[in-house]
This record gives structure tokens, C-alpha cells and sequence, in this order.
């Protein structure tokens, strides 16, 4: 295995202590930490309401986030999508793969591979990379509106790496 210093601008402001990346503010955590707190949650209230929970959650960050970075790099369109693409696969959650996209449409497939939640949970035979799924929707709406389409969509994880005969997670982005 090789490895390589980030692939993202990382600042520390000296004054907070705070860390940014490109135009927005991050955290930065272990991943099981992020993943234990996440099963705990899933444990308590169970994973469909769960999932409820984290897609109305993840389109509206998505949404901004792909606002605030469209502004911050001067990119519309396709380039946003790919962008967030990059972001997210940069920062550790896995690699994300836009297999195919129509802006105009509302439709988008993505592959995801080296899932960090598959790593932490094994071969379970179940979906459990839904805390990405309102993530594609945020952005195809935002994206679309930025570029005057009406177009609304939703997103839904099809397969998952955590599954019997399954090597990656795909997701399917179509209008509502």
C-alpha cells in the first residue's frame, strides 16, 4: 500500500484553531469514531428512521456545500458535481465514481468504492452507506437550479459492498 500527503488546501486559522478547506469549515475526526457514534444512533432509533433522518440532512449540506463551493472556485454545472465528487473521495469517505450525469434530466449514477462505513461494519448483507444518499440529491438539485432546470430529484442507494456478491455501492439520482 502507498500513501500520499492530502490532495485538498487545508488551513488552521490561529486565532479558533479552526480548519478550513476551501471555503467551508471542517472537522476533522477518526473514522471510527464517526462510524461508532453513527451505529450507536442507528442502534437506538433504527436504521430506516435513521436513514429519514440523514437524507434530509445530507441534501440541505450538500445543497450549500455545493453553493458555497461553486462561489469560492467560480465553477457551474458539471464541474460542481465532479468537484464534490473529488471533495468527498479527498476526504476519506470512500471513492466516488460519477459513472453517468444529466443535469437537465435529474439523473446521475455513482459508483462507490472503499466505502469508510463498509470498512467499519464488514459484510453485514445490508445497505448501510445511506448517510450519502440525500448527499447526490442536494447536489443535483442545487446544481440544477443554479443553471434555471426545475427539475427535483431523489436519490437512492441501490447496492452496497456490504451486501453478499457485491464489490462497490452504486447510487441512482432520478426526478421526483
Amino acid at each position: 500500500m502507498s500513501y500520499h500527503s492530502p490532495e485538498m488546501p487545508i488551513q488552521v486559522d490561529d486565532e479558533t484553531g479552526v480548519w478550513t478547506t476551501d471555503a467551508l469549515p471542517m472537522l476533522y475526526v477518526p473514522r471510527h469514531f464517526f462510524v461508532n457514534n453513527h451505529m450507536g444512533i442507528e442502534e437506538e432509533i433504527g436504521a430506516e428512521k435513521y436513514a429519514d433522518i440523514l437524507y434530509r440532512a445530507g441534501y440541505k449540506s450538500a445543497y450549500y456545500w455545493c453553493e458555497k463551493e461553486a462561489e469560492a472556485h467560480g465553477i457551474s454545472g458539471e464541474a460542481v458535481f465532479e468537484h464534490y465528487m473529488k471533495r468527498l473521495s479527498q476526504r476519506g469517505w470512500g471513492f466516488f465514481i460519477t459513472e453517468s450525469l444529466d443535469l437537465e434530466a435529474g439523473t446521475a449514477r455513482v459508483r462507490l468504492e472503499n466505502s469508510a462505513f463498509v470498512y467499519q461494519y464488514g459484510n453485514v448483507n445490508r445497505k448501510v452507506d445511506y448517510m450519502f444518499t440525500g448527499w447526490f440529491a442536494g447536489a443535483m438539485d442545487q446544481i440544477a437550479q443554479s443553471l434555471g432546470y426545475t427539475v427535483k430529484t431523489q436519490a437512492e442507494q441501490t447496492q452496497c459492498a456490504a451486501e453478499e456478491g457485491c464489490d462497490y455501492g452504486i447510487f441512482e439520482v432520478s426526478p421526483l
